[in-house]
């Protein structure tokens, strides 16, 4: 009886150790794992492996763990026959069951849930044994089980992985807090990292109107001081029509040839001027940036499906959607956005959505149109008057001015932070 009594407690204590390296292995963070086998931890670079076998893992585990409660309960079986009779079974069953629910499967999920990638690690050389074992008993069962499945109907893609995904990595992203203001600036940057493949230089580029530009048939001089009063280090070149263009000026490139007085009146600012390099407007910001690095250029043109210039985009645009506006001693620093007392905005129409989002930390939809001003017009099927109010998407949105067929400057407003009557 002792020694029945002592193979039940071992039975129990091995089925808690398997029971948490299940729930273990399946909650641990493979990034975690990757990151240590990354440095060299061997320990961490098995776990890493017996994460890639996951499920063959998961087969082994549960059918060591039920081969050891079922063992045990058989042995309570036998004691308590020998004590009560015929009715110690109903006794050992009763016993067992609460024993296995409490030490053998809850306490150690729960202990293991809190320390998931330290278990893992820890009993990884253990579990590698256990597989290398199990694994042919395993992949027999695994054929057995899609077998069955198959019958159903239900087909088990082997392709599948645990890898993150991307949604995965916002959620994890999403559950980032902290007290201060540099928590939710992180998870802004993180965030427009994995944005990067699905937004376009459309959304992001400096509309053609609001583009320095030189003319090519204007004097050296007239051209040399449009470009010191410039705060930009590149400028298209047009001639003949604002559609023609024919070259971007480098201005370093440029007060070199300048640099005495003799030569400023035999520069050619055609000759001077790169070939223009012009883009489609449908280029995602991933690729464009990979563009960027491999042109090693920093200014593109941005042309539509009939080859209409647009805008320009440049490598500041693009970080600057990943870290937010970057200001230096040259720039003019004029954002369009102006916070009310009220905790409404007021915001220049050309202001994007995306800035918006990022900066009051919104969820206005981008999808339709990049600019705020872009989104009413699709929204409501018209153009505002000055003075219409709009409820959209949780906002009410008020035309303050408007130019022609352009809304210039709009007043939003949270529906949440209106106060009753408004």
């Amino acid at each position: 009886m002792i020694v029945s009594i002592l193979t039940i407690l071992v039975l129990l204590i091995a089925a808690a150790c398997f029971s948490s390296y299940e729930t273990a292995i399946s909650i641990a963070s493979k990034a975690k794992l990757h990151h240590l086998a990354k440095n060299g931890t061997k320990k961490a670079i098995l776990a890493k492996n017996l994460k890639d076998q996951l499920g063959y893992v998961i087969n082994t585990l549960l059918a060591c763990n039920t081969a050891f409660n079922a063992i045990a309960t058989s042995l309570a079986a036998n004691i308590f026959l020998d004590l009560f009779g015929n009715g110690g079974v109903v006794y050992a069953s009763a016993l067992m069951t609460c024993l296995i629910l409490v030490y053998a499967e809850v306490l150690p999920k729960l202990f293991a849930i809190n320390n998931a990638e330290k278990i893992v690690i820890k009993a990884a050389y253990i579990m590698n044994l256990v597989l290398m074992l199990w694994k042919p008993a395993a992949k027999f069962i695994v054929w057995i089980t899609k077998g069955m499945l198959r019958i159903f109907g239900i087909n088990v893609n082997e392709s599948s992985s645990y890898d993150v995904s991307v949604e995965e990595l916002r959620g994890i992203i999403d559950l980032h807090n902290g007290p201060d203001l540099d928590s939710h600036q992180e998870k802004s940057m993180l965030k427009s990292i994995l944005d990067l493949r699905s937004v376009q230089v459309s959304e992001i580029m400096i509309h053609r109107k609001n583009v320095t530009m030189l003319n090519a048939d204007d004097s050296i001089d007239s051209i040399v001081d449009q470009v010191l009063d410039s705060p930009f280090s590149r400028l298209p070149l047009w001639q003949g029509t604002l559609d023609n263009i024919i070259g971007t000026i480098n201005v370093k490139v440029l007060v070199r040839d300048i640099r005495s007085p003799s030569k400023l009146k035999n520069v050619d600012i055609k000759e001077i001027a790169h070939k223009p390099w012009f883009i489609p407007d449908n280029t995602d910001l991933l690729e464009q940036l990979q563009l960027f690095r491999k042109r090693r250029e920093h200014f593109a043109l941005v042309v539509d499906e009939y080859g209409a210039w647009l805008g320009i985009v440049t490598l500041e645009d693009i970080l600057e959607e990943i870290v937010g506006e970057i200001d230096d001693e040259h720039d003019i620093s004029i954002r369009g956005m102006r916070l009310q007392p009220d905790k409404s905005v007021i915001v220049d129409g050309t202001v994007t959505i995306r800035d918006l989002n990022r900066e009051f930390d919104w969820d206005l939809p981008d999808e339709s149109a990049a600019t705020i001003a872009g989104l009413l017009i699709n929204s409501v099927r018209m153009i505002p008057d000055v003075g219409q109010v709009f409820m959209l998407y949780g906002f009410r949105l008020t035309v303050l001015k408007r130019q022609r067929n352009q809304i210039t400057l709009i007043r939003i407003a949270k529906c949440d932070d209106l106060r009753v009557g408004e």
